[in-house]
Formats: C-alpha cells, sequence, structure tokens
C-alpha cells in the first residue's frame, strides 16, 4: 500500500519576509509594476512519513515557529484578485532545498530517507493578465525550472525513467564526407573542429570499426577547448609589435623560447619555464598530480617551522553563470575549492571578480536569447554567497566590472587560496591492482557537456539548449569532503587524486593512470535511467576520485562514513595502457 503525500506551504513573518520584498522590488523596478504586490510561499510535498512524523517534520524541520507561518495541506485564504505562479525545479536537476529536507528528516527520525519535492509559490495580486505573462517570463529560466501543477501528486515514488539504452554505435562514420561529417557535428552538438572529426573518421576507419556515441563524446569532451586549451596552443605564424617595450619582452621570449611552436601558452609560461630551468623557483613544488598551482612555503608556528604546500586557484564560469546565474556562479567557487581539495589542502579563502553588461538598463533592452543582464547581475550574487557561506568561506575581496564588452558573455571569476602540511600529502605514481575509488556527491544530469559547451560561441538560443550543461551545486557535501581530507590518516593513504571538474567521469578518472579498467555501473546515481554516455561524461559536482592500494580501502571506508561521505569502489589501475569503462556486460577501449 502506498503512502499518503503530505504537502504543506511555509511563509516568512512579516518582519522576516525578505524573499517576497526583494521579489517585489524586482518586478517594480525591472518590470515597472509598481502597483503588484507579492507573497513568496515555499511548498513542501513529503511522502513516507507517518501522521505524527509529518506534525514533528512541519514544525521543525520545514518552519521556525519565531519566523515562519505554516500552513497544512493548503495556502491560507487569498483575496479574489490573486494570481498563482508555482515554479520547480527540472526533472533531473538536482534540488538541493529538497535534498537538504530529506537529510535532516532522516537525521530527526532515523529510518529511511523520506521522499520529498518543493516548489515556490508566487501569489500576486494587483496585475492583470498581460503583466502576470510578463512575471512568469522574468521568473522562469527554462534552463533550470518550469511552472508547476497546483494539484498535489497522489505518489511521489513512482517516476517514470526510460531504463537506459544500449550505447549506440555511429553507423556509416568511418565512410561519411566531409559534408556528411559537417552535418553530423552540427545533429549532435559537438564542439570539436572539421578537422578534428576527420582524424577521427581516419583513425576509426584503420581499426575497421564505428565509433560508439560514448567514444564520440569522449573524444569531444578531451579535445573541447576547455580541457585541451585550443585557442592558447594554436601556433603563431606572424607577429607584428609596435609597442618598443612589448617587443623587447617579445625578443626576450624568442630567445627562450628556442625551437618550440610559438603559442599564447607558451608565452604565458615562458618565464616559469626559464626561472625553473635556471633553479630560481625553488619554492615550486612539482609533482605528476597538480590540479592547481603549488608552492612550497616554511611555515613557522609556535613549536616550530614546518613545511607546508600553499595552493593558488582561479575558476571561470563565464558559460554555465550565462545561462543559469545561480548555480553558474555558485559551482565556480565549489569548482575553485575542488582543486586544491583534491591537492589534500583546506581552502580558506576566496576572491570574486565579475563582469556585466549595464544591469540597469531596461529589460526591453536584452538581446535576444540572453537573460536580462540586472536577473544575471543579481541572481549570480546570491549563487556565490550562498555556496560560500555553507562551506563557510570567507571572500576577501569582491570586484563588478560593468562594460557592453560582457553583454554577449558574462565573466564569472573565482579564485581561492588553500594551504596543507607537506606532511600529510602523498603522492606516488598509481600500480596495477590499485583501486579507483569515488567520494562524495552522485552522478546525475546536471553538468553533461559543460567542457564543450564552454568552448562553443552563444547564439540565440544557447539558454533555451543548454539546461544539463549546467552543474547542480551542493556545499554541504563538499564540506563533508573538506572535513574528511583534513585527516591525516586519510590523506596519507590516498596515492593519487583528482575532482571532477569539466569531462566528468572518462577524464577525472582518465587522467589519474594510463591503464584503467572503470565499472560505470558501479557509479552512485541521483535517480535511474542514466546511459552510458551521461556516466561518462556528466560533470556533477562534490566528487572527488582517488587511487588507492586495495589493502587501504576498509580503512578509508571507514573514515569516509565517519563524516557520511558515500564511497564507492569503481574501477581498477591496469598495466595495458588502456581506458576501458564497461556497462552491463559490454565494455569499449
Amino acid at each position: 500500500m502506498k503512502s499518503k503525500v503530505y504537502r504543506c506551504f511555509v511563509e516568512k513573518k512579516a518582519d522576516f519576509d525578505i524573499s517576497s520584498t526583494a521579489v517585489q522590488n524586482e518586478l517594480s523596478t525591472v518590470l515597472r509594476l509598481s502597483e503588484a504586490h507579492v507573497k513568496v510561499f515555499n511548498r513542501y510535498d513529503i511522502q513516507n512519513l507517518s501522521e505524527n512524523d509529518w506534525q514533528l517534520v512541519m514544525n521543525s524541520v520545514l518552519s521556525e515557529p519565531a519566523g515562519d507561518e505554516c500552513y497544512d495541506e493548503n495556502l491560507p485564504p487569498l483575496a479574489d484578485n490573486v494570481r498563482l505562479l508555482c515554479i520547480e525545479s527540472l526533472p533531473g536537476q538536482f534540488d538541493i532545498r529538497a535534498d537538504s529536507c530529506e537529510q535532516c528528516i532522516q537525521m530527526l527520525l532515523g529510518g529511511e530517507r523520506p521522499t520529498v519535492r518543493t516548489a515556490k509559490v508566487y501569489a500576486i495580486s494587483n496585475i492583470n493578465g498581460t503583466d502576470f505573462e510578463r512575471v512568469r517570463n522574468y521568473l522562469i529560466n527554462p534552463v533550470e525550472c518550469r511552472e508547476a501543477s497546483e494539484e498535489k501528486p497522489a505518489d511521489l515514488l513512482m517516476q517514470e525513467y526510460e531504463a537506459p539504452s544500449d550505447i549506440p554505435t555511429v553507423s556509416g562514420f568511418t565512410g561519411m564526407d566531409a559534408q556528411a561529417l559537417d552535418i553530423l557535428r552540427d545533429e549532435l552538438g559537438l564542439a570539436m573542429s572539421e578537422d578534428d572529426i576527420s582524424m577521427i573518421r581516419d583513425y576509426f576507419s584503420g581499426k575497421q570499426r564505428n565509433p560508439t556515441l560514448t567514444e564520440l563524446r569522449i573524444l569531444d569532451t578531451y579535445w573541447s577547448d576547455h580541457c585541451r586549451h585550443t585557442t592558447f596552443n594554436t601556433d603563431i605564424q606572424s607577429v607584428s609589435i609596435h609597442d618598443e617595450r612589448v617587443k623587447k619582452a617579445y625578443d626576450l621570449f624568442l630567445s627562450v623560447n628556442g625551437d618550440k611552436p610559438i603559442t599564447l601558452m607558451g608565452i604565458a609560461t615562458a618565464a616559469m619555464r626559464f626561472l625553473r630551468k635556471q633553479g630560481k623557483l625553488p619554492m615550486l613544488y612539482e609533482s605528476e598530480e597538480v590540479n592547481a598551482c603549488t608552492v612550497r612555503i616554511d611555515a613557522e608556528f609556535k613549536h616550530g617551522r614546518e613545511d607546508w604546500l600553499l595552493l593558488f586557484k582561479n575558476e571561470t564560469h563565464n558559460h554555465p553563470t550565462e545561462i543559469e546565474p545561480f548555480g553558474g556562479a555558485a559551482t565556480c567557487i565549489g569548482g575553485a575549492i575542488r582543486d586544491p581539495l583534491s591537492g589534500r589542502a583546506y581552502v580558506y579563502q576566496s576572491m570574486r571578480i565579475t563582469g556585466s553588461g549595464d544591469p540597469g538598463k531596461p529589460i526591453e533592452d536584452t538581446l535576444p536569447g540572453k537573460l536580462p543582464q540586472r536577473k544575471l547581475t543579481i541572481t549570480a550574487a546570491e549563487g556565490f554567497s550562498a555556496y560560500g557561506n555553507q562551506i563557510g568561506l570567507a571572500t576577501g575581496y569582491v570586484k563588478e566590472l560593468y562594460h557592453a564588452g560582457y553583454v554577449a558573455k558574462r565573466m564569472e571569476v573565482g579564485a581561492v587560496v588553500g594551504a596543507a602540511p607537506l606532511s600529510s600529502v602523498r603522492q606516488e605514481c598509481p600500480e596495477a591492482g590499485d583501486l579507483i575509488v569515488v567520494l562524495g556527491g552522485r552522478t546525475g544530469r546536471d553538468g553533461i557537456g559543460g567542457a564543450t559547451g564552454s568552448s562553443k560561441t552563444h547564439v540565440a538560443d544557447t539558454v533555451s539548449k543548454c539546461a544539463s550543461e549546467v552543474q547542480k551545486g551542493n556545499a554541504t557535501e563538499e564540506r563533508k569532503l573538506q572535513r574528511l581530507f583534513r585527516n591525516p590518516n586519510v590523506t596519507t593513504l590516498i596515492k593519487k587524486c583528482n575532482d571532477f571538474g569539466a569531462g566528468g567521469t572518462c577524464v577525472a578518472i582518465g587522467e589519474l593512470a594510463d591503464g584503467l579498467e572503470i565499472n560505470l555501473d558501479a557509479l552512485p546515481v541521483k535517480y535511474d535511467g542514466i546511459d552510458g554516455t551521461e556516466l561518462a561524461i556528466s560533470e556533477s559536482q562534490e566528487r572527488i576520485a582517488v587511487v588507492i592500494a586495495e589493502s587501504d580501502f576498509e580503512s578509508l571506508k571507514n573514515h569516509a562514513q565517519s563524516e557520511d561521505v558515500e564511497i564507492t569502489t569503481v574501477g581498477r589501475v591496469t598495466a595495458d595502457g588502456t581506458l576501458i569503462m564497461k556497462m552491463g556486460r559490454k565494455k569499449k577501449k
């Protein structure tokens, strides 16, 4: 017998209702609806509770009696001229409010975890039908949310997920001419160039087989500008410099560069490479595993001096923040944290630099296919601060630049500093037989194609087509990983480590060793129905992949469980130098 679905609505009491006031100010300022009045409610649907438990949960987890009004089952009486707009996350998008509720309820009651669905309800009065439609279009970003039904579902547990299909082969690929390849690139939304896909066709022709869709997607990810830095590694054939000071610096670079290709990447790193060769960078820390700039320092403490590592990392999330500003900015700081974290460091401060067009311009002047600059600016700031506050990170410097050059694509940059005692860091080359273990969050469809999407030019329909590319952050999950990695008994078990940034499983795990066998079926998922390609390239946040000796697994597992961090063995290091990913009984090299 299926359990009852309970519903309640929660609103802030008047003295605490910042949310309603903020929305009302937005509608008045941006849409010029000064007469409209807004009241915001959070709606909760919960299943798998008893009646007694529901009363307890409703008045403790879902609301605070001192600051909230909570209404069981129905909204309070509203005026006749009120229009309701209910907004919920898209299916497959991570809902942090629902996830947090589920965790809190399970901690309160014990036992099985309930199912929670949330929605935001806007009760808007003094507004006509035309203006209500303008409000709907302003508040709903189709990349992340949709209008929800006002009807209560009979069952939250019966979500229909199609069984993941077999990984398809790209039929006829090896026989495609240039025109057919170009059509395929467009149909699949690939970021790779004509030369790239032609090279792949020739490779598989030599193998006398067509590639699978997964293989094509993985190559598109690895060869994207985001992962391969195509632009910065492009050969520079001709240079003309008019400023003598710049010419002098460039000539110095040429003398250092020798016969190597001239690239922007080469120019940017020339001084470091030259000084290192001269032995003038004694503090530079070098290893095969460097996810963040790392220097070795002599730290002074009351008890004496210690060798420490200081790590720096910046992250640009221009593309995802342009599409979904809250999640894009939140995962900008979250992604920046993960790199030093995977270097076993604790991140303790951050910086944020952003750029947008004039947020004061009328909404009518918004470029087709773009979100209004004001909405981008305000919502991105909310996303960055929400993530930083939840994880406990101090942001000491914030700068917002307003310029027409940022209208086409926003700039969103986060930078962090972290540190770790050298004695807590173990970095070794993986050996055949070592385990590949994933710690932290689960895999979903959020963040699929983020690396390739950020390598493309934005066009008018980019926002509506790129929902899956935006990662959904979960700061509390990363906070658990931070606590776990502050324990030297944990970090000294880890031979090598990589965070799940751009590219997902195929990159995060694929970079750990030359030879790997990965079981995609073993990856914990947020929901059923995710196919092999999605598992291979999803960039879902707050996950770390580590290499450990098989004999150390039980110890790492006990430490992880003590911090409530999910731990899963997903593969092994092999000696054959090939990356193999398996799903079901099938595998592809």
